[in-house]
């Protein structure tokens, strides 16, 4: 892939990006609609792969927070069409990559010495590129290692940047102006963490050690050096393996596909209920797979810490016997703010029974003792409902956020697990927080 020598920095530059691909995007539809007074019967399939691109295009030479949000938007499956999601899917590490002098202007910056003077040996060809950063293979003492590195500006740009996105991220998602601010605001957070590096290393640490003290079985985490990282550029060993695509095309037998997705189920699982701090990225792009059914965890720069009070009212869901006890579910519904004392006889009909249904959904494998997570008809439920949703005009009119902010990256997580588990067809053993 060509390497990208330049990132648009000043706010000018970046706006003047986003106007010229709103162009763009405008000039798609005039011809989509053009076409189609002459063919009626043409589907809007061509229009979101234009756009798709140009949106992508765009934002990939951008970096930063608005790849990020394409990146985010790519595990909306529900949600967006396939050109969107398949596209955007490419930020989780297919991105263009930095030119090689962006790259030692960074390590002069933080270090005051060039890369090939800090490490024996230093590729400056990258061979993982995403939305913040971008990593380079590197040797000290024949020791292999990772190094990532922060795209310049990024940091500084994310307010910035999320106005200026915050317009796609609204029709793509059809949210309403309050559930629209609930993301942004939540994006916000995550990002301004997600840029300072050696958070992240603190963090990785943290949640790596405490999980090996655990002995959830083959998860592998790497080994980080202080010395090597700062704020913008973070050192590790490498970690062999492959993501998720690359791994099922070696055609891994059942059993490897089961081990890896019961890894992957205790990961979260344990994060969510013991340390209450959640690894809040799940996408392919940050797990390494391997043919003994070994997993490698990287990237713990997104991470959501989960407040107790909070805890106690998200996971009431869980319990079986939810739906059947009416009291239960109006106390839950109510505390999580899908419901509000205000909400008319009218409205409180309408949302308790769309957040029924999305409770029994997406709760439905905590029903059951081993769940086939390879069970596509239960996919395809998910999508229709979501698709269902997201054309609901009451809800995109609704003036009020519907859900607690905190429900945003823990709902995103549990369905980027849910992905990786159905792209594994896999049959695990649900652990239950409320046995």
């Amino acid at each position: 892939m060509k390497s990208q020598k330049k990132i648009p920095t000043s706010k000018v530059q970046r706006a003047t990006k986003f106007v010229k691909t709103g162009v763009k995007v405008g000039g798609n539809y005039i011809k989509h609609y053009a076409k189609k007074a002459v063919n009626p019967s043409l589907s809007k399939e061509q229009l979101h792969e234009d756009n798709a691109r140009d949106i992508y295009n765009s934002l990939s030479e951008l970096k930063g927070s608005a790849l990020k949000v394409a990146q985010m938007m790519s595990m909306e499956k529900n949600v967006l069409p396939k050109a969107y999601t398949d596209r955007f899917t490419m930020a989780q590490y297919n991105a263009p990559p930095l030119s090689g002098p962006l790259v030692v202007k960074t390590f002069k910056q933080y270090f005051g010495k060039s890369p090939q003077e800090i490490f024996d040996k230093f590729n400056m060809e990258a061979v993982n590129a995403a939305s913040i950063g971008q990593v380079h293979e590197a040797f000290i003492g024949g020791k292999k290692l990772a190094v990532k590195v922060q795209y310049p500006g990024v940091a500084d740009s994310i307010e910035s940047d999320l106005k200026m996105v915050r317009p796609f991220a609204q029709r793509l998602l059809k949210l309403n102006e309050k559930d629209i601010d609930k993301y942004m605001g939540e994006v916000k957070e995550k990002l301004t963490e997600e840029t300072n590096y050696e958070l992240e290393l603190a963090r990785s640490v943290e949640i790596s050690e405490a999980i090996r003290a655990a002995n959830l079985g083959d998860l592998v985490f790497t080994h980080y050096y202080p010395e090597y990282s700062s704020t913008r550029i973070l050192t590790m060993d490498w970690l062999e393996g492959t993501h998720l695509t690359e791994f099922m095309k070696t055609n891994p037998s059942q059993e490897v596909r089961n081990k890896v997705g019961q890894l992957l189920w205790d990961f979260y699982d344990f994060q969510m209920h013991t340390i209450k701090k959640v690894h809040a990225d799940p996408h392919p792009g940050n797990f390494l797979m391997r043919e003994d059914g070994s997993l490698g965890v990287i990237d713990f720069g997104c991470v959501k810490e989960i407040p107790h009070d909070f805890y106690d009212l998200y996971f009431v869901v869980l319990q079986p016997n939810i739906l059947d006890n009416e009291v239960l579910l109006d106390e839950a519904l109510y505390a999580l703010q899908f419901l509000y004392e205000d909400d008319t006889p009218e409205e409180i009909k309408f949302f308790k029974g769309i957040f029924q249904q999305m409770i029994e959904l997406l709760c439905r494998p905590f029903r059951y003792d081993t769940f086939d997570f390879g069970n596509d008809a239960y996919f395809e439920e998910l999508f229709r409902y979501g698709e269902k949703l997201s054309n609901m005009k009451e809800l995109r009119e609704s003036t009020k956020s519907r859900g607690s902010h905190h429900s945003l990256y823990l709902n995103r997580t549990y369905f980027g697990l849910y992905s990786m588990l159905n792209e594994l067809k896999a049959n695990i053993r649900i652990t239950k927080p409320f046995d």
